[in-house]
This record gives structure tokens, sequence and C-alpha cells, in this order.
């Protein structure tokens, strides 16, 4: 189901989208595993979403994308009088566990995944199968 969300054509002959599908597809099980709601989980995806957007189209370095992580997790522990990020949903613990997760996930292989996207490589199909 996933790679029909995603959009994904050639998952079969391209590395790149089998690589995302496997990363995108263990972050949902993590958040399921995490007993996310439905939005949570919805905010969860939309967040590694960004985040890869950010390396894949930006070009952002890994401190940048940190930044970026964390502005969009500001405001969590802030009252509802005071002004909260956009994963509000999130309570303290579920956003410790979030950053933990895209740490050792995301951030911990940052050089392979800007390699992914921004090294030029030559891929060779034998065959289909």
């Amino acid at each position: 189901k996933l790679e029909e969300f995603l959009n994904f054509k050639q998952l079969k002959t391209s590395l790149k989208e089998a690589i995302l599908l496997d990363y995108y597809t263990a972050g949902f099980w993590w958040a399921k595993e995490s007993n996310f709601s439905i939005i949570q989980l919805s905010g969860f995806m939309d967040l590694i979403n960004f985040l890869l957007e950010n390396l894949s189209d930006k070009h952002m370095t890994l401190e940048d994308n940190l930044k970026e992580l964390g502005k969009a997790m500001a405001g969590i522990r802030e009252t509802d009088s005071e002004r909260s990020g956009d994963l509000n949903f999130f309570s303290v613990e579920e956003a410790k566990a979030v950053i933990d997760y895209l740490n050792i996930s995301l951030f911990k292989h940052y050089k392979l995944y800007e390699y992914l996207f921004h090294s030029p490589r030559e891929e060779l199909v034998m065959s289909n199968e």
C-alpha cells in the first residue's frame, strides 16, 4: 500500500525507491508499535517526509535539518494558552521517543542518505527478475 501511496513506479529496478520504501515502512511500523493515534501516526509520517525532502530537495546539511526538527518539535511542552508547535499532539515522552527514533534511523546514517540523493550512480539492470 505504501508503494502505491508514494507513487513508486520503478521499485523493482530503482535502488533509491526500494530504500525509501523500506525507510517509510519501518517508520510506519515503529509508530504503530508505539500505539500512536491516527493523527499522531499521520504527523509522524509527515515529519519523516519533511526531513527527507529537506535532505533530497533542499540539500540541507545534518545540522540544518536538526534545526528544522527542533523548530517542528518546539512548543510541545507549552500550555494551550502559549504558542505551540505543529506537532503539539505528541506528549513530551512521545516527542522524545520520536527524536530518538529519528536519531537512530535517519540522522546516524545521514551521509548514506546524502549519497543516495545526491551522488550520481550508474544503475545496471540485468533483468526484471
